[in-house]
């Protein structure tokens, strides 16, 4: 199986300092699976360009492990058509990374390149092109023999029970100023963890219920008075399993649970760690509202609507509000998967205290 990495995978893979920690994850099935990593000529171009002459020549060392392709795919009909509206040469380097894949000269393409998994899908091989998070879910699925590690458990813990010296809250210090004061202001309050003694923590959350009176002067178009609930702080490593979906659910729950008009988020937008976050919210309904005015810099607001109405052609639109004029139907299900996959509904053959939080 050939994979073809594009070059935001390669940079991340093989920079000095840690830029994203589920790159080990990816690299570590790669080499497991055997699969041959290919890198592009334009990725080799791209890096050659750097100003400082060290850097290049550590990254063309480094560049050595994998198999760049010795020559370009030719033009296609298909291709032709894509690359008629590219604007600059981002876009049609893009074009012809991705034109490896349509002509079948590697098997799959990873890239957090949002243009090339818009391209992929015009040209119908979406389903060959995978983010960091959508590979780490295939290949999980696929081969559960090489996965070493079990459903991982969510659980609430205090802030001041947590370390925030841990390496997994230093996306937030870079984008926050005084974020540690403000997590240590918060030692007596509480937050969702998934955190193992192997692998630290996995995923972070904090909520807050905020009334008709809040005040929301940095939000741009002004909030109309509403009861909401703030996502305040959410953060998930990527590791194959649907993390954060499961996270989205106890969002979801403590909406309904505080009977809620809205659930809103706001986001640094500056790396794709943060556009893929944006996306997995854009998938179960939160949409764009307007941006945040702060110290460090604009943040998207995005706003999901919590009424109760159902979108029977989208649901995960509205979830967990369903139409009750579908069809249903039974889904039986194995004992074995029942709980992984229904963790909020327990067998009375099993043990709850072997499931609880999962």
């Amino acid at each position: 199986m050939r994979v073809l990495l594009d070059t935001n995978i390669v940079i991340h893979r093989e920079a000095n300092t840690v830029v994203k920690e589920e790159i080990g994850v990816l690299f570590r099935w790669l080499d497991s699976l055997k699969y041959t990593k290919c890198i592009h000529p334009l990725t080799v171009e791209e890096i050659k360009k750097h100003k400082d002459p060290k850097v290049v020549a550590t990254f063309v060392i480094k560049l050595s492990s994998y198999t760049e392709l010795k020559s370009e795919a030719r033009e296609s009909p298909a291709i032709e058509a894509i690359r008629a509206s590219d604007q600059d040469v981002n876009s049609r380097n893009d074009t012809s990374v991705i034109k490896e894949v349509f002509s079948n000269r590697v098997d799959l393409l990873i890239t957090e390149d949002p243009g090339i998994h818009r391209k992929a899908k015009l040209l119908g091989i979406d389903d060959r092109v995978f983010t960091i998070d959508s590979f780490l879910e295939k290949v999980t699925a696929e081969h559960p023999e090489f996965a070493t590690y079990k459903v991982l458990s969510v659980r609430t813990a205090l802030f001041g029970e947590i370390n925030v010296t841990s390496p997994f809250f230093n996306s937030f210090r870079r984008d926050y100023t005084g974020f540690d004061a403000w997590f240590n202001r918060k030692a007596d309050e509480t937050a969702y963890i998934c955190a193992s003694e192997s692998k630290g923590m996995q995923a972070f959350l904090y909520l807050k219920v905020e009334d008709a009176t809040e005040s929301y002067h940095d939000i741009f178009p002004a909030f109309a008075p509403k009861r909401r609930l703030k996502i305040g702080t959410f953060k998930v490593v990527l590791n194959g399993l649907k993390l954060g979906e499961r996270v989205l659910k106890i969002i979801f729950d403590n909406a309904v649970l505080q009977r809620v008009a809205e659930i809103y988020v706001t986001i640094v937008c500056k790396d794709s760690e943060q556009h893929r976050l944006v996306a997995l919210f854009a998938d179960w309904g939160f949409k764009e509202f307007g941006i945040k005015k702060t110290g460090s810099g604009d943040e998207v607001v995005l706003v999901r609507d919590f009424r109760a109405f159902a979108d029977p052609l989208s649901p995960a639109m509205t979830f967990p509000y369903m139409s009750g004029r579908q069809r249903k139907s039974i889904v039986p299900i194995y004992p074995a998967y029942h709980t992984e996959l229904l963790p909020d509904s327990i067998l009375r053959t099993e043990d709850p205290e072997d499931f609880e939080g999962n």
